[in-house]
């Protein structure tokens, strides 16, 4: 064999081998994947046990006489909600206070309104606090003709109307 058939064989198989290296892709790779990323919106809703019903109907009160009426509000949405009550009208023809109104939240034991009949400001929104969803809380309104009501207080008419409102909490920013 000749001197340059001897330098043109190994340089052949190595510019064969670089090609095969070249060609055959041998690198290390890497590869991930999300699935598909949703959101989905939440829920305000509630309920009222008395919607659209009176709370209480009192006939012939008498001095001394306390009558109750109750009903229950709930979150039935997915979001957290802040609640509030208004007295949307109320007339109130008892004088000097001689008709008392308190209202309890009974769930957690705190008073929302204690006063005079009607004493709540139309149209203004009385706190009642954040309310979780599924969460029920139970109202009870206690109106009382106070015991020395004297005659002139006799055939006095007091009406109220109310609302309830729910507001979802002030959105955040949450990283998951």
């Amino acid at each position: 064999m000749n001197a340059k058939k001897k330098i043109l064989v190994p340089l052949a198989t190595l510019v064969a081998a670089g090609a095969v290296a070249v060609g055959s892709g041998a690198t290390f790779n890497s590869t991930t994947a999300n699935t598909i990323s949703s959101v989905t919106s939440g829920t305000l809703n509630h309920t009222n046990s008395k919607d659209g019903k009176a709370i209480l109907s009192l006939t012939n009160i008498k001095p001394g006489d306390t009558v109750n009426g109750s009903l229950t509000i709930t979150n039935t949405g997915s979001l957290a909600a802040d609640f509030t009550l208004t007295e949307t009208s109320s007339t109130n023809a008892f004088s000097d206070n001689y008709l008392s109104l308190t209202i309890t939240n009974t769930t957690t034991g705190s008073t929302v309104y204690t006063g005079t009949f009607g004493g709540l400001v139309d149209g203004a929104k009385t706190p009642l606090g954040t309310v979780a969803p599924g969460v029920a809380n139970n109202f009870v309104f206690s109106v009382k003709l106070a015991d020395d009501a004297p005659n002139s207080q006799q055939n006095k008419t007091a009406t109220a109307a109310y609302q309830w409102d729910s507001v979802q909490q002030n959105a955040s920013t949450t990283n998951q």
